[in-house]
Protein backbone atom coordinates (compact mmCIF):
# COMPACT_ATOMS: atom_id res chain seq x y z
CA UNK A 1 0.00 0.00 0.00
CA UNK A 2 1.18 3.25 -0.93
CA UNK A 3 1.12 5.23 2.51
CA UNK A 4 2.56 8.29 0.60
CA UNK A 5 -0.38 8.91 -1.47
CA UNK A 6 -2.66 8.23 1.69
CA UNK A 7 -0.87 10.88 3.36
CA UNK A 8 -0.41 13.08 0.34
CA UNK A 9 -4.41 13.33 0.45
CA UNK A 10 -4.92 13.45 4.15
CA UNK A 11 -2.91 16.05 4.82
CA UNK A 12 -3.94 18.22 2.11
CA UNK A 13 -8.19 17.58 3.03
CA UNK A 14 -6.85 18.71 6.97
CA UNK A 15 -5.33 21.42 5.65
CA UNK A 16 -8.68 22.52 3.76
CA UNK A 17 -10.70 22.39 7.24
CA UNK A 18 -7.92 24.34 9.18
CA UNK A 19 -8.61 27.04 6.67
CA UNK A 20 -12.74 27.06 7.52
CA UNK A 21 -12.21 26.05 10.92
CA UNK A 22 -14.61 28.91 11.48
CA UNK A 23 -17.20 26.34 9.62
CA UNK A 24 -16.07 23.19 10.34
CA UNK A 25 -15.05 23.57 14.27
CA UNK A 26 -16.44 26.25 16.18
CA UNK A 27 -20.38 26.51 14.16
CA UNK A 28 -20.93 23.06 15.46
CA UNK A 29 -19.56 23.93 18.78
CA UNK A 30 -21.58 26.83 19.26
CA UNK A 31 -24.78 25.54 17.67
CA UNK A 32 -24.21 22.58 20.60
CA UNK A 33 -24.04 25.21 23.34
CA UNK A 34 -27.25 26.60 22.04
CA UNK A 35 -28.81 23.18 22.62
CA UNK A 36 -27.90 23.14 25.81
CA UNK A 37 -29.22 26.04 26.83
CA UNK A 38 -32.51 25.81 24.78
CA UNK A 39 -33.57 21.72 25.41
CA UNK A 40 -31.48 21.76 28.95
CA UNK A 41 -33.03 25.06 30.19
CA UNK A 42 -36.22 24.67 28.81
CA UNK A 43 -36.84 21.04 28.63
CA UNK A 44 -34.58 20.44 31.54
CA UNK A 45 -36.44 22.35 34.24
CA UNK A 46 -39.65 20.61 33.78
CA UNK A 47 -37.69 16.95 33.06
CA UNK A 48 -34.94 16.30 36.14
CA UNK A 49 -34.43 12.77 35.10
CA UNK A 50 -34.74 10.16 31.95
CA UNK A 51 -34.18 6.54 33.14
CA UNK A 52 -32.58 8.20 36.55
CA UNK A 53 -30.05 10.21 34.54
CA UNK A 54 -30.49 13.98 34.56
CA UNK A 55 -31.94 15.36 31.62
CA UNK A 56 -28.92 17.63 30.60
CA UNK A 57 -26.39 14.43 31.03
CA UNK A 58 -29.12 12.50 29.20
CA UNK A 59 -29.01 14.82 25.96
CA UNK A 60 -25.21 14.71 25.59
CA UNK A 61 -24.85 11.54 23.45
CA UNK A 62 -27.27 12.64 20.90
CA UNK A 63 -26.23 15.82 20.78
CA UNK A 64 -22.16 14.83 19.62
CA UNK A 65 -24.46 11.84 17.56
CA UNK A 66 -26.27 14.54 15.99
CA UNK A 67 -23.21 16.94 14.93
CA UNK A 68 -21.24 13.45 14.35
CA UNK A 69 -23.43 12.03 11.83
CA UNK A 70 -23.89 15.14 9.41
CA UNK A 71 -20.43 16.65 9.45
CA UNK A 72 -18.77 13.41 8.76
CA UNK A 73 -20.70 13.50 5.75
CA UNK A 74 -20.11 16.63 4.92
CA UNK A 75 -16.79 16.59 5.28
CA UNK A 76 -16.33 13.39 3.22
CA UNK A 77 -18.76 14.51 0.49
CA UNK A 78 -17.34 18.18 -0.27
CA UNK A 79 -13.47 16.27 -0.28
CA UNK A 80 -14.71 13.60 -3.19
CA UNK A 81 -16.96 16.32 -4.68
CA UNK A 82 -14.58 18.87 -5.30
CA UNK A 83 -12.19 17.66 -7.63
CA UNK A 84 -14.98 16.51 -9.86
CA UNK A 85 -15.76 19.84 -9.82
CA UNK A 86 -12.50 21.37 -10.75
CA UNK A 87 -11.62 18.27 -12.70
CA UNK A 88 -8.76 17.08 -10.95
CA UNK A 89 -10.59 13.96 -10.12
CA UNK A 90 -9.13 12.83 -13.19
CA UNK A 91 -5.51 13.72 -12.19
CA UNK A 92 -6.42 11.51 -8.77
CA UNK A 93 -7.59 8.84 -11.03
CA UNK A 94 -4.22 8.40 -13.34
CA UNK A 95 -2.02 9.09 -10.19
CA UNK A 96 -0.20 5.85 -8.81
CA UNK A 97 -2.87 5.52 -5.97
CA UNK A 98 -5.35 2.64 -5.86
CA UNK A 99 -9.00 3.11 -4.81
CA UNK A 100 -8.56 1.57 -1.41
CA UNK A 101 -5.81 3.91 -1.20
CA UNK A 102 -7.86 7.54 -2.26
CA UNK A 103 -11.13 6.55 -0.32
CA UNK A 104 -8.55 5.74 3.24
CA UNK A 105 -7.36 9.08 2.45
CA UNK A 106 -10.25 11.05 2.04
CA UNK A 107 -12.15 9.00 4.41
CA UNK A 108 -9.72 9.07 7.54
CA UNK A 109 -9.56 12.99 7.11
CA UNK A 110 -13.19 13.37 7.50
CA UNK A 111 -13.31 10.96 9.82
CA UNK A 112 -10.64 12.17 11.85
CA UNK A 113 -12.20 15.98 11.67
CA UNK A 114 -15.59 14.56 13.46
CA UNK A 115 -13.62 13.08 15.84
CA UNK A 116 -12.03 15.82 16.73
CA UNK A 117 -15.29 17.88 16.49
CA UNK A 118 -16.92 14.89 18.97
CA UNK A 119 -14.39 15.13 21.25
CA UNK A 120 -14.65 19.46 21.53
CA UNK A 121 -18.81 19.18 22.12
CA UNK A 122 -18.00 16.18 24.81
CA UNK A 123 -15.49 19.38 26.84
CA UNK A 124 -18.43 21.58 25.97
CA UNK A 125 -20.73 19.55 27.24
CA UNK A 126 -18.99 19.22 31.00
CA UNK A 127 -18.85 23.28 31.39
CA UNK A 128 -22.82 22.99 31.25
CA UNK A 129 -23.93 19.48 32.84
CA UNK A 130 -21.54 17.15 34.90
CA UNK A 131 -20.86 13.84 32.96
CA UNK A 132 -19.51 10.39 34.06
CA UNK A 133 -18.18 8.09 31.06
CA UNK A 134 -19.49 4.53 32.03
CA UNK A 135 -17.02 3.05 29.37
CA UNK A 136 -15.04 5.30 28.14
CA UNK A 137 -13.24 2.80 25.68
CA UNK A 138 -16.46 2.04 24.09
CA UNK A 139 -17.26 5.16 24.27
CA UNK A 140 -14.48 5.77 21.65
CA UNK A 141 -14.48 3.13 20.13
CA UNK A 142 -18.30 4.07 19.05
CA UNK A 143 -17.00 7.57 18.21
CA UNK A 144 -14.45 5.85 16.09
CA UNK A 145 -16.40 3.25 14.18
CA UNK A 146 -19.34 6.01 13.55
CA UNK A 147 -17.53 8.61 11.66
CA UNK A 148 -15.54 6.35 9.38
CA UNK A 149 -18.81 4.49 8.63
CA UNK A 150 -20.78 7.95 8.07
CA UNK A 151 -17.83 9.56 6.17
CA UNK A 152 -17.89 6.34 3.72
CA UNK A 153 -21.53 7.29 3.21
CA UNK A 154 -20.45 11.08 2.72
CA UNK A 155 -17.88 9.61 0.15
CA UNK A 156 -20.49 7.83 -1.64
CA UNK A 157 -22.89 10.93 -1.36
CA UNK A 158 -20.31 13.59 -2.81
CA UNK A 159 -19.74 10.99 -6.04
CA UNK A 160 -23.30 10.63 -6.45
CA UNK A 161 -23.65 14.59 -6.16
CA UNK A 162 -23.90 16.24 -9.22
CA UNK A 163 -24.05 20.15 -7.69
CA UNK A 164 -23.36 21.71 -4.23
CA UNK A 165 -27.02 21.77 -3.44
CA UNK A 166 -27.39 17.68 -3.72
CA UNK A 167 -24.43 17.22 -1.21
CA UNK A 168 -26.67 18.91 1.80
CA UNK A 169 -29.91 17.10 0.77
CA UNK A 170 -29.74 14.23 2.51
CA UNK A 171 -27.80 15.30 5.64
CA UNK A 172 -30.87 18.29 5.58
CA UNK A 173 -33.23 15.80 4.63
CA UNK A 174 -32.96 12.71 5.95
CA UNK A 175 -30.03 12.78 8.44
CA UNK A 176 -30.69 15.04 10.81
CA UNK A 177 -34.93 14.33 11.02
CA UNK A 178 -33.85 10.76 11.52
CA UNK A 179 -31.26 12.12 14.53
CA UNK A 180 -34.20 14.01 15.97
CA UNK A 181 -36.45 11.25 15.41
CA UNK A 182 -34.07 8.37 16.93
CA UNK A 183 -33.96 9.36 20.76
CA UNK A 184 -31.39 12.15 20.46
CA UNK A 185 -33.01 14.23 22.79
CA UNK A 186 -35.77 11.20 24.75
CA UNK A 187 -35.87 7.73 25.26
CA UNK A 188 -38.41 6.08 22.61
CA UNK A 189 -39.15 3.62 25.99
CA UNK A 190 -41.19 6.94 26.50
CA UNK A 191 -42.93 6.99 23.45
CA UNK A 192 -46.65 5.00 23.37
CA UNK A 193 -47.27 1.97 20.99
CA UNK A 194 -46.90 1.51 18.32
CA UNK A 195 -44.55 4.64 17.87
CA UNK A 196 -41.91 2.97 19.83
CA UNK A 197 -42.19 -0.06 17.54
CA UNK A 198 -42.19 2.37 14.39
CA UNK A 199 -39.14 3.94 15.57
CA UNK A 200 -37.16 0.98 15.57
CA UNK A 201 -36.84 0.92 11.47
CA UNK A 202 -34.84 4.43 12.46
CA UNK A 203 -31.48 2.75 11.93
CA UNK A 204 -30.14 6.55 13.82
CA UNK A 205 -32.08 5.06 17.04
CA UNK A 206 -29.39 2.12 17.29
CA UNK A 207 -26.45 4.94 16.86
CA UNK A 208 -27.37 7.08 19.84
CA UNK A 209 -28.63 4.02 21.97
CA UNK A 210 -25.04 2.63 21.25
CA UNK A 211 -23.27 5.49 22.02
CA UNK A 212 -25.16 6.43 24.78
CA UNK A 213 -25.20 3.06 26.42
CA UNK A 214 -21.08 3.63 26.91
CA UNK A 215 -21.61 7.02 28.40
CA UNK A 216 -24.80 5.98 31.50
CA UNK A 217 -24.14 1.69 30.85
CA UNK A 218 -28.36 1.29 29.37
CA UNK A 219 -30.05 2.40 26.31
CA UNK A 220 -33.00 1.51 24.39
CA UNK A 221 -31.49 -1.26 22.57
CA UNK A 222 -28.82 -3.88 23.16
CA UNK A 223 -25.51 -2.76 22.78
CA UNK A 224 -24.90 -6.23 20.03
CA UNK A 225 -27.58 -4.75 18.29
CA UNK A 226 -26.13 -0.83 18.20
CA UNK A 227 -22.85 -2.32 16.99
CA UNK A 228 -24.38 -4.83 14.42
CA UNK A 229 -26.54 -2.52 12.91
CA UNK A 230 -23.63 0.50 12.50
CA UNK A 231 -21.16 -2.55 10.93
CA UNK A 232 -23.63 -3.61 8.73
CA UNK A 233 -24.13 -0.09 7.15
CA UNK A 234 -20.46 -0.27 6.89
CA UNK A 235 -19.86 -3.33 4.98
CA UNK A 236 -22.75 -1.59 2.42
CA UNK A 237 -21.13 1.78 2.17
CA UNK A 238 -17.50 -0.37 1.73
CA UNK A 239 -19.51 -2.29 -1.12
CA UNK A 240 -21.06 0.51 -2.70
CA UNK A 241 -17.51 2.49 -2.84
CA UNK A 242 -16.01 -0.73 -4.40
CA UNK A 243 -19.24 -1.19 -7.57
CA UNK A 244 -18.11 2.56 -7.90
CA UNK A 245 -14.89 2.12 -8.79
CA UNK A 246 -15.32 -0.72 -10.43
CA UNK A 247 -17.90 0.86 -12.89
CA UNK A 248 -16.92 4.31 -12.94
CA UNK A 249 -20.00 5.26 -11.99
CA UNK A 250 -20.02 9.32 -11.75
CA UNK A 251 -16.27 9.42 -11.37
CA UNK A 252 -15.28 9.42 -14.73
CA UNK A 253 -18.93 11.21 -16.04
Amino acid sequence: MNHHGIWAIYRFEMARSLRTVWQSIATPVITTSLYFVVFGGAIGSRMSTVGGVGYGSFIVPGLIMLSLLTQSISNASIGIYFPKFTGTVFELLSAPVTSMEMVAGFVGAAASKSIVLGLLILATSTLFVPLHIAHPLAMIAFLVLTSVTFSLFGFIIGVWANGFEQLSVVPALLVTPLTFLGGAFYSIDMLPQPWRTVSLFNPVVYLISGFRWSFFDKGDVSIALSLGVTAAFMVACLVAIALIFRTGWRLKA
